[in-house]
């Protein structure tokens, strides 16, 4: 999802793929990444609790909509300038914030509405741990 945001941005703008917007793709993809695990270990904490994985699932969503979102906003906004400049090396600059912003638009997408969705389908066989040990 966070590759096609991308894509679509690139294309929306009329840009060519270029080195500048390879480096943004590993730059979303940080982001679109880091998102998903906050959302992940925030699902894996709750599961001792002997909830179900759709009622975990749900409860995580709501939890974590707003990291997940600020994380992506202040990424695309911190981009913006970038986006936006017409000054000289914009022609560098334009491509990587394009890819980023688009790509977390989607990512985010991604991480707010289908990650809860799979979630329990991918966690249904694995073992719950417990949040502490005795040892930590």
């Amino acid at each position: 999802m966070a590759a096609s945001g991308g894509i679509l941005a690139l294309s929306f703008r009329g840009m060519p793929f270029s080195i500048s917007a390879g480096v943004g793709f590993i730059a979303l993809f940080g982001v679109a990444v880091l998102n998903g695990l906050v959302w992940v270990s925030a699902a894996e904490q709750l599961r001792p609790g002997g909830l179900p994985l759709r009622e975990v699932s749900h409860q995580t969503a709501l939890v974590r909509l707003r990291p997940v979102i600020m994380t992506a906003l202040v990424a695309s906004l911190g981009f913006l300038p970038m986006a936006m400049s017409t000054g000289d090396g914009a022609e560098m600059q334009k491509p990587l914030a394009t890819v980023v912003i688009g790509g977390l638009i989607t990512s985010t997408l991604l991480t707010s509405l289908v990650v809860p969705s799979i979630y329990p389908w991918f966690s249904r066989g694995l073992p719950i741990k417990p949040a502490f040990s005795e040892g930590d």
